[in-house]
């Protein structure tokens, strides 16, 4: 990798992974079309740590509530009707589902499912599913009211951002807006539910990313060190802006940049500007 990929790459990076519209597929396409290779998949479990620490940081305060709510709750039973006690179990058992089937297909995440015929198809497709979230929800549900199916459905969801192309935080929304979660509370649960699945596939992935075994362009410790830091400052930014967007807006507005772009992709591979892998 040379510090151009990198730099440009952690912007793409920081930018897209909270937005509903695949920091995956986006580091994919973005990695083809002006870099001539795939980033790989390592790379994008890496920097995601950066965004990651964003999360962490910006939640700083909810997290150390819940966590202390959860230790509380655990060693006594009079303090479990919490919140802030059943998020920490919500987060548990939402976070199984994609731990599993991450080291299941580990190899097809790498490898085949980064074609851009795939992402691109999956930016399309699954535009479909945001905008019927989006029109179904009624957002009448709220944090007292989440419970452990909840939790299931969502963790599940989530596994769907194993496809690039598809996004974490688009699954994990349009997931709490079909179960009737209002937008603001759905998001804030989707990036608590990525927390511990991207820390822990960043830290499975590091080795493979210094020296790929398949897919993918190797980096070296301080290019690793300085996408993580880009992708930290550049999503904190981006977590900020999106919650208080959803607050005033509805999802339609990236539904419409995922199809145009979708198309876009799928055109420069037909004509032969750009290779699927």
């Amino acid at each position: 990798m040379s510090w151009l990929q990198v730099v440009v790459l952690s912007i793409v990076q920081g930018l897209t992974e909270f937005l509903p519209v695949s920091s995956s597929g986006h580091l994919a396409i973005t990695s083809r079309l002006f870099f001539s290779d795939d980033a790989g998949a390592s790379f994008t479990a890496v920097s995601q740590l950066g965004t990651e620490a964003a999360v962490l940081l910006y939640f700083a305060k909810d997290i150390v509530r819940i966590v202390r709510a959860w230790f509380a709750g655990l060693f006594d039973a009079t303090r479990r009707d919490n919140v802030d006690y059943r998020m920490g179990w919500f987060v548990i058992i939402g976070t199984i589902p994609i731990c599993v089937l991450g080291l299941l297909f580990k190899d097809v995440i790498r490898g085949g499912a980064r074609n851009l015929w795939l992402v691109a198809s999956a930016l399309i497709v699954f535009s479909v599913v945001i905008a019927l979230a989006e029109y179904v929800g009624r957002q009448t549900r709220h944090a007292e009211q989440l419970t452990w199916r909840d939790a299931v459905i969502v963790g599940f969801a989530q596994c769907l951002a194993l496809v690039p192309g598809v996004s974490r935080s688009g699954a994990t929304i349009s997931a709490g807006l079909f179960l009737g979660v209002d937008r603001e509370l759905a998001a804030r649960f989707g990036f608590l539910l990525a927390i511990p699945a991207v820390f822990a596939s960043g830290l499975f992935s590091l080795p493979d990313a210094f020296a790929p075994v398949s897919e993918g362009m190797s980096a070296t410790g301080p290019q690793l060190l300085v996408a993580v830091l880009i992708a930290f400052v550049v999503g904190f930014v981006a977590v900020a802006w999106l919650l208080r967007f959803l607050t005033r807006h509805s999802m339609y507005w990236f539904v419409g940049y995922r199809v145009a772009l979708g198309v876009l992709v799928l055109i420069l591979l037909g004509t032969g500007v750009m290779s699927a892998t």
